[in-house]
């Protein structure tokens, strides 16, 4: 089945400070932007993949998309907000991407800390946010796979989908990145720019919209082991609180299982 392809004009035409490069192919899109940042490349520069053949995830998973079947993309940020707040940056996107899918329509669209985003009970698109370190400072590359025209035998999982599953038709994939382009850049700058307040306000929004707040949940953590209990907030950092038999905890990585839905 032959997808149709990016709309390289379209994406030629976004706000100034986005670049975006389209390849036909890659590895993984966030292994490209890390060299474009190490080599100079500026904030703002996007590098999209018509086929991803070995994306990367939390915990070092691989995957490999279908050809024009998802959005596959990486975006280059400089922060220059104190380096306590960095952790805030994958829930803000996770956070971001879930809230422009429902402005566009999808209404189930939330997002399992720390930012899966989902449809309803199913994931729809997966976000890694990597350091990379370059001779001008820092660099933070945001990664992000939304599932678009995904069959249910091309998903890498059952518990995933795509928004033509999601919705019965088949969204333009250019129309959808410049609007998730759009909206990181907006929601980046003004986290940026509001200081203590935004971080506050990034807060109170993400967990509004944190399907995971509330639940019963299972956290795999990075070590092996797994933590059991209720997931009842996230504090100052981005952390999730869970309380269990051992009392409260806070997480800051880890793979959440949800057990059973909140309480109604």
């Amino acid at each position: 089945m032959r997808r149709p392809s990016l709309d390289a004009e379209t994406l030629a035409r976004l706000a100034p400070e986005l670049t975006v490069e389209v390849l036909e192919a890659a590895p993984s899109t966030n292994a490209v932007a890390a060299e474009r940042a190490r080599a100079g490349a500026p904030e703002g520069t996007v590098v999209v993949a018509e086929h991803q053949t070995a994306g990367r995830g939390r915990l070092d998973r691989t995957w490999e998309t279908p050809a024009r079947a998802a959005l596959t993309f990486s975006l280059v940020l400089r922060p220059t907000v104190p380096a306590g707040e960095w952790p805030w940056l994958p829930l803000l996107a996770g956070h971001t991407v879930a809230k422009t899918l429902r402005g566009a329509g999808y209404a189930a669209a939330t997002v399992k800390w720390p930012n899966d985003v989902l449809l309803g009970d199913d994931k729809v698109a997966g976000i890694l946010v990597e350091l990379v370190d370059t001779p001008a400072g820092p660099a933070a590359i945001v990664g992000v796979g939304l599932n678009v025209s995904s069959t249910r035998d091309e998903l890498p999982v059952p518990a995933a989908t795509s928004l033509a599953l999601a919705g019965g038709a088949e969204p333009d994939r250019t129309a959808v990145l410049v609007e998730l382009l759009r909206s990181l850049r907006e929601a980046y700058d003004l986290w940026q720019t509001g200081g203590a307040d935004a971080t506050r306000h990034l807060r109170a929004s993400y967990s509004a919209g944190c399907v995971t707040i509330g639940r019963e949940v299972r956290v795999d953590l990075p070590d092996g082991s797994a933590l059991t209990g209720r997931a009842i907030g996230i504090d100052e950092v981005g952390r999730l609180v869970v309380v269990g038999p051992a009392g409260e905890t806070v997480v800051g990585a880890g793979d959440v299982v949800h057990v059973r839905a909140p309480d109604q």
